[in-house]
Parts: C-alpha cells; structure tokens; sequence
C-alpha cells in the first residue's frame, strides 16, 4: 500500500523537482547575469545513486511525477543511466520529465527517449536572434530549434516550451509565439518574471502580468479556455478558438499566484530539500543519507520536511525575502 506525503495543510504532494546540477552553459539575465559562483566541490553534489535512491522513497512515499532540472541538467554525463533509473520506477511512477534549455538535445534526444524519459520541457525565451542572445547570453537560437525538432522526432512529447517574459525584453513576441505553437504543434508557456535572478536585478516594473498576455495574444489568435479547474497545475491552459493546433499556458506566480494547490517539493543538486521555489530556510537530505539513516529514518526526516512547507510564497508581501540561491541552484 502506498503512503501519501501531506504537508500540514493538508495538499498532497505528488511532484517532486529533482536538480542534477547547478551548473549551467547560458548565462540567462533572470537567473545568471553574472556567471555562476564558483563550483562546489564534486563531492557535495548527489550521485546517481544516491538520486535513485531517495527517488525510489519520494515514490513510495506516493511521488507520481519526477522532474530532472537544473542548472542544465544535460550537462551531467551521467544523465541516460539516472533517467534509466528512475524509469524502472513505473508504474508507480507514473510520469518522467525533463526541463532543458535544449542546447544537447540534437545528438541526445533519441538516447533520453530510449533511456524512458517521457517528455521535456524546453526554454525558449526569443525567436529573434539578436533577443534570444541578449536575454540568454549566448548565441545559439538556431540550436535550439534543432534541439525541440529532435525531441519531436523522438516523441519525447508533449513538449511545452517555457518563455520568461519580460517587459523591455520579449513582451512585443508574445503573439508570434502563440502562432509558433499552431505551426508546431507544441504547448507554449508563458511565465511571469520572478526574483530568482543572482544579480538581483528584479523589479515588479519588469513583470508582464498573465492577464496582458492573454491580452496581446487573443488580440490575434482567440483562445477559449481548455478547463475551468486549474487543481495543481502550474499554468491555466488555452486551446486555440479555430481549432488549430498547439496549446497555450500561462503562469503567474506573482499576480495569480497558485500556492492553495501546490503539489511540488524540490530537491537540490547538493541533496537538499526545498519546500518552496521561494524557500529561506532548506532541509539536508544529503547529510542525512550519508549519516547511515535507516530507511525508515530518511522517510520520517522527508516526512518532517514536507510538514514544514510554507502556506504560500510572499512576493507581494513587505516582509518578502529573496532565496539566497539563484533558480540554477534551486531547480526549476
């Protein structure tokens, strides 16, 4: 009999965001402008071992989807035989995720999809090179639209392209996105600035506001809403009036934020858990593993951790406090 993780309000979680490394090859203004800090020791990050490990307790535990993220989590060499892992984790399991920023995707989606991964997740920030490289910090749009036709080709699908919009920056794309989803067919999503950014460059001015979003795009294409009930999910989602092709999904944490729901727990690169993207305070699951704990220990100590997760991020409260590590740290 599965047991189910509930945190002291009740919500089960049943997500569980697993960071393969803080490391990461673009340089992305809302997370890091000014490169990454320097390394933390090899020793420090969890093996994959130890990742299949903990993965297989979150499971029993009644964790239904995994999400490998990063940094780019496509830079761990080790990442087939981690997806190979946790892939023998179904059916119980019942949905393997990964969120890439699509860089390694050409030569490697055929081996993810073979190695059980069911689907991916790909940023895509700008369809204009000169925006993708300002806002990514490297030059390479062209890649990643290989990299979302290769994971097409090897039905890692479905694939939802996530774009940070951001006024000043992309905001005038909006709408050619959305006709991007009906040419190909993916669910394009559209998320709201957060402070996660490690230069702390953030502001409330720079925020696009979903309903805006909606806005800019029903101007063109109208969208009619493909359900009522959000329940967990991330992004209230769109299908297209005329019936074409593609989805739409917009997520807005900072001006529809969807705490009530949330399902999701995080664990980081270096093996500790947040209960919160928005999270000040983490829990050492490493330290714990590595102390010899029973398994019956290292479920009481997730089961405590889970209990503490927070009632709701507060960025639009005054007594907001930004998390001391950046997204690339956290995990998507």
């Amino acid at each position: 009999m599965t047991a189910y993780l509930k945190d002291s309000f009740g919500r089960q979680i049943r997500d569980l965001r697993v960071s393969l490394t803080d490391r990461c090859n673009f340089r992305c203004f809302y997370c890091l402008p000014h490169g990454e800090p320097p390394a933390a020791p090899k020793s420090s990050m969890l093996s994959y071992e130890e990742i299949e490990c903990v993965s297989e307790i979150f499971v029993s535990l009644g964790i239904e989807k995994i999400r490998l993220t990063g940094g780019e989590p496509m830079l761990r060499r080790d990442i087939e035989i981690i997806t190979r892992k946790l892939a023998a984790l179904k059916p119980r399991l019942k949905d393997l995720a990964l969120t890439t920023n699509g860089y390694f995707l050409p030569e490697r989606a055929e081996s993810l999809k073979e190695a059980g991964l069911d689907r991916v997740t790909i940023s895509l920030d700008s369809l204009k090179r000169d925006v993708f490289k300002r806002m990514t910090g490297v030059d390479v749009l062209e890649r990643v639209l290989e990299g979302i036709a290769a994971a097409k080709r090897a039905r890692l699908t479905p694939i939802k392209i996530n774009a940070v919009i951001v006024r000043g920056h992309n905001e005038d794309e909006v709408a050619d996105f959305a006709a991007f989803a009906r040419e190909t067919g993916v669910a394009m999503r559209f998320i709201e600035f957060m402070p996660l950014d490690s230069g702390h460059d953030w502001s409330r001015e720079m925020v696009v506001a979903g309903r805006e979003i909606l806005r800019r795009i029903n101007e063109r294409f109208p969208l009619v809403p493909i359900s009522t009930e959000r329940g967990s999910d991330t992004s209230t989602r769109y299908s297209f009036a005329d019936g074409a092709q593609g989805e739409i999904g917009i997520i807005a944490p900072v001006t529809e934020a969807f705490c009530g729901a949330c399902s999701r727990i995080r664990l980081t690169a270096d093996g500790q858990i947040r209960t919160c993207l928005f999270s000040t305070v983490e829990h050492p699951l490493r330290d714990c593993l590595r102390s010899g704990a029973t398994r019956k220990e290292i479920i009481e100590f997730i089961e405590s951790a889970v209990m503490k997760k927070e009632p709701r991020h507060y960025i639009n409260e005054p007594q907001f406090v930004t998390p001391s590590r950046t997204m690339s740290f956290i995990g998507g």
